[in-house]
């Protein structure tokens, strides 16, 4: 399935408006003190947030509706499906847990956990850290949901007990690389007891756990 197409309102930026472009979306934020600017799946939807303005959606994640009945290959379901997001490399990173079941048209979706902000971050380390804080959080109320990533390098790190980051450690991210190393502790101290399985973005769309503020 093609990945599908999406719509970027700017309420603040260089120009205003709604986008069908992030390279364009990009070029109109990038530098603009105080931009305000969100994606969205449909036009109808951009069009309404556009007009209402920025205050019920900019800065508020809402776990996207995904309609799964018209595929053949479905994601094994419920789960948990997790996400990072971070702005810049490094920068302000954040991660988070929604659960998903697909038994419902579309598809029941709901948040169980998001991270705060941490600086000096990297989406890599989101998404390493997301998985573990799944991974814990089942084990703590007796569940077995598998956990669905789209990130191949996030699931690699959990399966290698390792947050294997280039960034180093300074005063702006101490306690973010405090997480890391309790992440690493709990993995080498339990037993993964639930699939942690590759989210397939060209078949499915994007995660349900997806922030919907990259292209």
């Amino acid at each position: 399935m093609a990945k599908k197409k999406k719509y970027y309102v700017i309420w603040q930026g260089k120009e205003t408006g709604i986008f069908d472009s992030w390279d364009k979306c990009q070029e109109l934020v990038e530098g603009f003190a105080g931009a305000k600017y969100k994606a969205f799946l449909d036009r109808s939807s951009a069009e309404t947030a556009f007009k209402n303005g920025p205050d019920n959606y900019w800065g508020k994640e809402v776990a996207p509706t995904i309609d799964f009945s018209e595929i053949e290959e479905k994601p094994v379901s419920p789960a948990i499906t997790v996400d990072a997001a971070c702005s810049g490399n490094p920068g302000i990173m954040e991660y988070q847990g929604v659960f998903l079941d697909i038994s419902t048209k579309p598809a029941t979706t709901s948040n169980i956990f998001k991270s705060p902000a941490f600086q000096n971050g990297t989406n890599n380390i989101g998404e390493f850290l997301a998985i573990v804080h799944a991974l814990a959080l089942q084990k703590k109320k007796g569940l077995h949901y598998p956990i669905y990533s789209d990130s191949a390098i996030g699931i690699s790190w959990v399966r290698q007990k390792k947050c294997k980051t280039k960034l180093l450690p300074d005063s702006k991210n101490e306690y973010l690389f405090e997480l890391v190393i309790r992440a690493e502790k709990w993995l080498n101290e339990n037993t993964i007891e639930v699939p942690i399985l590759k989210w397939k973005t060209d078949v499915w769309g994007e995660i349900p756990a997806d922030f919907n503020r990259k292209h």
